[in-house]
């Protein structure tokens, strides 16, 4: 049976099913017994599905040619 911290750590797992039925199950019972988990996971859950919904607005120029810059180890200087 799984701990709450095992919980917490393969949580993303679980939501992907990335796990095997077996620990699923296991995991599963955990959530219906430990009402501190469940809340934890429907959090991740409603993350998660509101991540994948939107889309990321592409960043100002200003943004990019910092990120740019400091890969190339420069500094980004302004005018």
């Amino acid at each position: 049976m799984p701990t709450c911290r095992d919980m917490s750590e393969l949580v993303t797992d679980y939501l992907e099913r990335a796990v095997s039925i077996r620990r699923r199950l296991d995991m599963w019972w955990h959530l219906v017994r430990c009402e501190a988990c469940r809340r934890y996971y429907d959090q991740m859950r409603r993350t998660v599905r509101l991540l994948g919904s939107a889309s990321p607005s592409p960043p100002d120029s200003g943004t990019e040619e910092s990120v740019l810059a400091a890969t190339r180890g420069e500094q980004r200087r302004d005018p």
